[in-house]
């Protein structure tokens, strides 16, 4: 969970030609499954798609992040260019010490995924619903454990099998006191 501290500000809304003051909130945020379909159902698009986010929609990001109750909403109007960076910094940290191989992380690399393929994949791997509040990177990396644990091993070439074939061969010779 990240803790954002938006300090208090003075704006003007050209809308209704006011100065609107906000004062310094804390937000508790979750970027999480649940973030993310409120995000998806609003804009209509996939938001871990490569294309580059708008400013508004940054903004709204945080808003859908948000843990905290009763927030002004004109506290979002409040957030500077390094507060999203803090949180574009939390939602890309990985949440976790597992890594993948570039083999294994290359998968589903063309494949367009939105928060309804993400709950796809947990019920298929038959992952609690209430994982969809976790940091989104950590259930990807379980997602990405599932599969690799579940799905076919993969073949060892020809190489690898005669060089792991020589070696169970040289073992088995050194313990017989052979030559072959």
């Amino acid at each position: 969970m990240l803790e954002l501290v938006v300090p208090k500000s003075e704006q003007y809304d050209d809308d209704s030609g006011c100065f609107i003051t906000t004062k310094e909130q804390t937000l508790r945020l979750e970027h999480s499954l649940v973030s993310l379909s409120k995000w998806e159902a609003k804009w209509h698009k996939p938001y871990l798609s490569t294309k580059s986010k708008t400013v508004e929609e940054q903004i709204d990001y945080v808003r859908c992040m948000t843990l905290t109750q009763n927030v002004d909403p004109n506290v979002y109007t409040a957030i500077t260019p390094q507060l999203l960076a803090v949180v574009k910094d939390y939602i890309e940290d990985s949440m976790t010490a597992t890594t993948f191989s570039k083999e294994q992380r290359g998968r589903r690399g063309r494949e367009i995924v939105t928060a309804e393929i993400i709950y796809y994949w947990m019920i298929s791997h038959q992952i609690p619903f209430e994982c969809q509040k976790w940091h989104l990177n950590r259930l990807m990396t379980l997602i990405n454990v599932c599969s690799a644990k579940t799905g076919p091993q993969k073949k060892m070439s020809q190489k690898d099998i005669f060089a792991q074939n020589r070696a169970l061969n040289a073992a088995r010779r050194k313990r017989g006191n052979t030559r072959g």
